[in-house]
């Protein structure tokens, strides 16, 4: 018997924890329970969106998910709204060197021109707390410039968002600050701190080595770990789409200049890579909706991005089959797979842009992936860099795993204030969160127009990168 994939949508999710419960209703037993859960979480609010929609899900949709589903049943048993929340110790605040609440924040006013009286800042901030780490610089040896770490709390949605700040070697008076992401989604940008632009990397031994060319050589970086329950941040709560995790970056960033206004007058940019082609645009837009605000925004950088899927698609199959400036690594029968899969693909994905809706966005995702996307990923090879093979690590890099063992040091994390009782590089659940809530294909180039009438946009790439590709870059720009 055939089950309809609308069906097996909420069976498994409700499997993840629970025994499967095959019905367009959660059975009473399943409701109950997650009632019982969200006494001490709020996991089971993803699970109610889910029932009010599979309510509206059209014949059109469901036909839709059926299809998919039966391609690729493997995949679609995957889905998961749920994520366990990190166990964690909350530290007094006798142990932050500075706490600023959101509350007060939301309560200062300022008389305007017209001689009223206004907010000083925009934002629903009367949740939010920011809890600040000055750091000793030689007790971990990573840098020798002024350093912050510490926690964004909102309180309210339990959610905690970890962050660590280095000043700029050259002139921080002057120099720019640069807020850097890394993607994923669900990867922590401590793999961008150690890896990529930070002031150090870390050997298979665990020593740190110096970075001469580090971007805190002439700008001060805030790295973090976003969205929720990725890197050393944690919550009971989840967050699932691009847009969520924006309100809690533009608290951080209002928070963090408020308590150090040093930095609040300089240039400001946002940088990011690969599933930071998504967050990029969007928080930008996020900051500049807010008219009275202390983030002097001046440009943003994406870098071998996803910002258009509609468009990058037709790329995968030209990098995979030695027309991006690499030999190919597919043979001939499965690049001639790709191209008959695309244009399903893009159907799938111009649905998503239409609705903008989970129901069409999620098939696209599951679809294009396997399709476009898979044949490649079962080589082996590295999909940040074509002309490799992965290492042992299961994110291909072994670099990752020497950063993850160097933070997970108990010396380490008590110097950074950190509350989880360990660091992982990637969190699978976020992953997974993102993808079957239609966020993964979602149309949020469109708002890149926006964005450039009123600051520069860099769009810049590796010409290497399989995931990303530089073929679509240029065709974007």
């Amino acid at each position: 018997m055939r089950i309809s994939a609308a069906t097996l949508l909420i069976g498994v999710a409700s499997a993840s924890y629970l025994p499967q419960q095959i019905s367009f209703q959660i059975p009473k037993q399943v409701s109950e329970s997650f009632s019982t859960l969200s006494s001490l979480h709020t996991w089971d609010k993803p699970m109610q969106k889910l029932q009010a929609s599979l309510k509206h899900l059209t014949g059109e949709a469901q036909r839709v998910w059926d299809d998919v589903s039966a391609m690729f049943p493997e995949d679609m048993s995957k889905v998961s709204y749920l994520s366990m929340p990190k166990h964690h110790i909350v530290k007094p605040d006798s142990e932050w060197d500075y706490i600023v609440n959101g509350e007060k924040l939301q309560d200062m006013w300022t008389m305007n021109s017209r001689g009223t009286m206004e907010r000083e800042l925009d934002g629903q901030l009367d949740t939010y707390k920011l809890r600040v780490k000055k750091l000793d610089p030689s007790v971990l040896g990573v840098d020798k410039v002024k350093q912050y770490s510490g926690y964004l709390d909102d309180n309210e949605n339990d959610k905690h968002l970890f962050y660590w700040f280095f000043e700029s070697r050259n002139d921080p008076k002057n120099d720019p600050v640069v807020l850097w992401l890394n993607g994923g989604p669900g990867c922590s940008s401590m793999m961008g701190l150690f890896m990529e632009l930070g002031p150090s990397s870390i050997d298979k031994t665990g020593n740190l080595i110096h970075n001469p060319y580090s971007w805190n050589s002439n700008a001060s970086v805030i790295f973090i770990d976003q969205p929720v329950n990725v890197g050393f941040s944690y919550s009971g709560s989840a967050v699932s789409n691009t847009v969520a995790a924006g309100k809690d970056i533009y608290a951080l960033l209002t928070l963090f200049f408020k308590q150090f206004p040093e930095y609040a007058h300089q240039p400001f940019h946002i940088a990011g890579e690969s599933y930071a082609g998504h967050y990029v645009p969007v928080f930008a837009s996020e900051i500049l909706s807010h008219k009275k605000r202390n983030i002097n925004l001046q440009s943003i950088l994406i870098g071998n991005g996803i910002t258009d899927p509609l468009t990058q698609y037709d790329y995968y199959r030209p990098m995979a089959c030695g027309e991006g400036g690499s030999p190919a690594v597919l043979e001939p029968s499965e690049c001639q797979s790709m191209d008959n899969a695309l244009p399903r693909c893009k159907a799938l994905i111009e649905n998503c842009y239409k609705s903008e809706s989970a129901w069409s966005c999620v098939p696209a995702t599951i679809y294009c992936n396997n399709a476009i996307v898979g044949p490649y990923q079962r080589t082996g090879m590295n999909p940040y860099n074509i002309r490799k093979k992965c290492g042992t690590s299961a994110l291909c890099y072994d670099e990752a795993d020497w950063i993850s063992k160097w933070l997970n040091q108990k010396h380490v994390m008590q110097a950074l204030g950190v509350e989880v009782e360990s660091y992982d590089t990637c969190n699978m659940d976020i992953n997974r969160n993102f993808v079957f809530a239609g966020d993964w294909m979602m149309p949020y180039h469109r708002v890149v127009p926006g964005l450039l009438e009123k600051l520069p946009v860099l769009v810049y790439a590796g010409s290497l990168d399989f995931i990303c590709k530089f073929p679509y870059t240029l065709f974007y720009v």
